[in-house]
């Protein structure tokens, strides 16, 4: 089963993570962000992962430490549940309409952490979230879960849809890309070997 389990514990967060890669899109979320908790529900159930996470943050201070820390975490709980990769099938590609919204995303499960970010979120808040951590949450994920994350605003100008449309897009590019290819299966999907 490709699964795992992390903790990150820091003066700032505690954070518990569960994911199963082959699941269904079950979830139970809460992070102290409720805006998080909404995006990161979204994610679960379009890249059909089951997901837990819990994070007591000091949110008090602002939700910056608790966002970044959950991509990170999450990253890595990504990685550790595609183990060395083999049979995957590697890149995944999705752009996905919302309403006025258009978000092109594309992943490559390639083992280097990078993230390519385009989006122009014309409010500085949604509710209480500070939108600019929309970018934080993403590259620390990319970088922990050692891919290159393309993420791309074709249109919009709502800022929750471009948002919402943003974690929807990601959760089915990686749906795609963490899926077992039946005809590589056991092989590892790059000419140098390794990922």
């Amino acid at each position: 089963m490709r699964t795992a389990e992390m903790t990150r514990k820091t003066g700032e967060t505690d954070i518990r993570i569960r994911l199963d890669l082959d699941g269904t899109g079950v979830c139970a979320i809460d992070t102290g962000v409720g805006f998080l908790d909404h995006m990161l529900e979204l994610f679960a159930r379009h890249g059909r992962f089951d997901l837990e996470v819990t994070c007591k943050g000091d949110t008090r201070v602002d939700d910056h430490h608790s966002v970044e820390d959950i991509g990170i975490a999450l990253g890595q709980a990504f990685d550790r549940a595609l183990g060395d990769r083999k049979g995957i099938f590697r890149y995944g590609q999705m752009i996905l309409p919302m309403d006025e919204t258009l978000i092109l995303s594309a992943v490559d499960l390639s083992g280097r952490g990078l993230l390519a970010y385009d989006l122009r979120i014309p409010t500085e808040k949604v509710g209480t979230f500070d939108t600019e951590l929309t970018e934080e949450f993403f590259r620390a994920l990319a970088h922990n879960m050692r891919c290159t994350l393309h993420i791309r605003q074709l249109a919009g100008s709502n800022s929750h849809h471009i948002i919402e449309g943003t974690f929807k897009s990601v959760a089915r590019s990686l749906r795609a890309a963490v899926r077992v290819d039946p005809e590589c299966a056991g092989e590892i999907p790059s000419t140098k070997g390794v990922l």
